[in-house]
């Protein structure tokens, strides 16, 4: 199994760090270069503590920057972040991160959580507030329609004549939604999540469930700050996703001719296994588990960063999981919370038969590899 941090260009590309540039944008306009010739001729570093030589009136400038450069990032086809010209180093204080629109959202996609009841209202009058007072153009899933409580309200048929239904199955509406809203728990906002297989809209997610950790939005006041994001003045969390790769076994039987001899004019045959590999990926925002299920026995994988055996765990399993996901699972499993603006992936085992296992944090972007070394690509 494979493990990446996803990171998307402009127009919903992959950015290798190859692609990337370091520029520091103190001395960008004296000493611009580009990023294949800037440690051309460079023979000596210097610190960021090191300081003029003594009598020198020569100014120090650094050429490049301490930090990697910030990816550039999209979400859906209109939202962007607001750069913050006082960002220093390309790091942006997660406080100051705001959202902007290149053009006026149009469409808003509104996941409820199904089977509650206690939903209904609240999910009535965020449609009613978003078509009739924002003339926004609605979209909802088909089954949310099924329910009796919405099919057979006559009050609600004027609103709900309006919206636009998919299926999550056959309908692909990527490039038609310019923000969510998800009203119910955690649950909710990871399964809205998994409807984007590219660049997820912003989300604004209302705290209607169990779990609150991705749900900060109060429904009580829902009017002012849905305008306040439609306007485009609403603090930005960014949260980052695992690319996983997934590869099993299959044995499929083969019909094989056995030495070819003829018995009574016909063809002895036989049936022989045949072993190949099948690869799913997919894109998570909590975590990955490798785990014994019902085996009665420890799992034993080993675990390669960017093609290096880092560690083998023993034990239940393992968790590879995000920033986000680090208050799930992983935090279940004794490892640390780690906040959504760091980039990082956290591999935490299960109860792992060892004393000295602890979890373990790697830089964000790395190629993880979980299995066992004899059939690993």
């Amino acid at each position: 199994m494979e493990l990446q941090a996803e990171t998307f260009g402009p127009a919903g590309e992959d950015l290798s760090p190859g692609t990337m540039c370091y520029q520091c944008p103190t001395c960008h306009a004296d000493e611009e270069r580009s990023c294949t010739n800037s440690l051309r001729g460079r023979t000596k570093t210097r610190s960021l503590s090191a300081s003029p030589a003594l009598g020198s009136t020569k100014e120090f400038r650094r050429t490049r920057s301490l930090h990697g450069p910030c990816p550039v990032t999209t979400f859906g086809p209109k939202a962007c972040m607001l750069q913050n010209p006082q960002a220093i180093m390309h790091i942006q204080d997660p406080a100051s991160q705001r959202l902007t629109w290149n053009k006026p959202p149009k469409s808003v996609l509104v996941i409820k959580k199904i089977r509650d009841a206690s939903l209904l209202q609240p999910f009535k009058d965020l449609c009613i507030y978003l078509t009739e007072v924002n003339n926004m153009l609605v979209y909802v899933e088909k089954k949310i329609l099924d329910d009796p409580a919405i099919m057979n309200d006559e009050s609600f048929a004027s609103v709900k004549k309006r919206f636009c239904t998919f299926s999550e199955d056959y309908d692909d509406i990527s490039d038609q939604i310019d923000f969510i809203i998800c009203l119910g728990g955690d649950g909710t906002l990871l399964y809205a999540s998994s409807l984007f297989p590219r660049s997820v809209p912003p989300v604004m997610a209302f705290h209607l469930g169990s779990l609150g950790f991705l749900t900060p939005f109060n429904f009580e006041n829902f009017q002012s700050q849905v305008t306040q994001v439609i306007e485009g003045n609403a603090a930005l969390v960014l949260r980052s996703r695992l690319k996983v790769k997934v590869i099993k076994e299959h044995w499929e039987k083969k019909a094989v001719i056995q030495n070819g001899i003829e018995e009574n004019g016909v063809v002895s045959s036989g049936l022989e296994k045949e072993m190949f590999k099948q690869a799913t990926q997919y894109l998570v925002l909590n975590e990955v588990v490798v785990d014994r299920g019902p085996s009665s026995y420890l799992s034993n994988v080993d675990v390669f960063l960017d093609g290096h055996l880092i560690t083998t765990v023993q034990g239940d399993g393992v968790i590879v999981s995000t920033p986000t996901g680090s208050t799930a699972y992983a935090a279940a499993a004794g490892a640390s919370m780690i906040h959504p603006n760091v980039p990082a992936i956290m591999i935490t085992p299960i109860c792992p038969h060892s004393l000295s296992f602890r979890p373990i944090v790697v830089p964000a972007g790395v190629d993880l590899k979980v299995g066992r070394l004899n059939w690993l690509p």
